[in-house]
């Protein structure tokens, strides 16, 4: 198997995230006043069951070629657990009307497909 065109270099990578930390990173900490999450992890199997899922349903819709796109979200603060940021998945479909014909990152969300969040993240976060 071919590498996907769209990957990127372990030093980029680090690079990037180095990035987040010292210009985002930093000002999350400071307003919440603790180290907030910033790396997620899912299995590869429920990863796959949810991308699965995702096709199956969107196929019964008669949508042609479906997406994904992460979001960043934050679980509310309680008594018992620190507002820890996360993502969640959201399927989408491919751009109708007016918008068809532009990149795949304009084709909206599909609302009629469940997200997904349920993840585990590092407290406190591993770096890359």
């Amino acid at each position: 198997m071919e590498k996907p065109k769209k990957c990127i270099s372990v030093d980029e990578a680090r690079k990037e995230q180095d990035e987040w930390v010292r210009t985002r990173g930093k000002y999350i900490s400071e307003c919440e006043g603790y180290e907030d999450t910033r790396e997620f992890w899912y299995s590869l199997d429920e990863l796959q069951e949810y991308l699965d899922y995702v096709r199956e349903k969107s196929k019964e819709q008669g949508v042609e070629k479906p997406g994904i796109r992460f979001y960043l979200g934050a679980y509310p603060t309680t008594k018992e657990e620190k507002g820890y940021s996360t993502i969640f998945l959201s399927p989408t479909k491919e751009a109708q009307g007016e918008t068809e014909g532009a990149n795949e990152d304009s084709d909206p969300n599909n609302y009629e497909i469940e997200p997904y969040n349920t993840i585990t993240s590092g407290r406190p976060p591993k770096s890359y």
